[in-house]
């Protein structure tokens, strides 16, 4: 794999093509990063976008090596759908952050929290925010340790804005002037209702480019 996956990565450095590589587990991530590092020594990465999508095991360490790369992290929500498997086939321990959210937010890695629907998992905002922010599955189940969760502002800002971070694009995402939004009135106040209301949360209005299109 190291040696197929060189030629690649070389490649899209020195053609200066951003890249994302798709892995779960730290075993696998610490086998990519072997390579980026190798690739970034002969071809310097020199603020080329690029990350890693899921990382739910990732290590602290292997954490640190993205963000001296200049990498970051996209996690989406497989664990809300996935949480009982996991725990069943690694144990609890292992579920209790699983992706680190919280402590990639910390060491100030580029961070942005979306869905892998529609292929492992609903395209639904409000289920991925649902689980973000409580660490239960949709079956209920508290895999996520609640210290790991985060609040409900920074899950917002990483569904919106903050997900711009990884492919570095400052002016998108926020209602704010020179920004580009798209923007959605709710049936309900995010904010405020339960969470279990979270995940019934509908759209009452959505303008996109400055069109309603619902």
């Amino acid at each position: 794999m190291e040696g197929s996956m060189k030629e690649v990565l070389k490649l899209l450095v020195q053609k200066r093509w951003p890249f994302r590589i798709h892995a779960t587990y730290n075993e696998s991530i610490s086998r990519d990063l072997d390579v980026i590092e190798q690739v970034n020594k002969e071809t310097p990465l020199n603020g080329l976008v690029w990350f890693f999508d899921h990382a739910e095991t990732i290590s602290e360490d292997n954490m640190k090596r993205i963000k001296a790369l200049g990498g970051g992290i996209a996690i989406q929500h497989r664990m809300a759908f996935q949480g009982e498997s996991f725990i069943h086939r690694y144990g609890k321990k292992a579920a209790l952050a699983a992706p680190p959210v919280k402590k990639m937010l910390e060491m100030g890695l580029p961070v942005g929290l979306g869905t892998d629907g529609t292929r492992v998992a609903t395209y639904n905002p409000w289920i991925s925010l649902y689980w973000v922010t409580t660490g239960k599955t949709v079956g209920g189940t508290q895999v996520m340790a609640k210290e790991n969760t985060v609040d409900r502002k920074t899950a917002l800002e990483l569904y919106t804005y903050r997900g711009y971070d990884l492919i570095k694009e400052q002016n998108k995402g926020k209602i704010a002037k020179d920004y580009f939004a798209d923007l959605i009135i709710l049936d309900k106040d995010y904010f405020t209702v339960s969470d279990e209301e979270v995940k019934s949360i509908v759209s009452k209005l959505t303008i996109v480019d400055g069109k309603v299109v619902y």
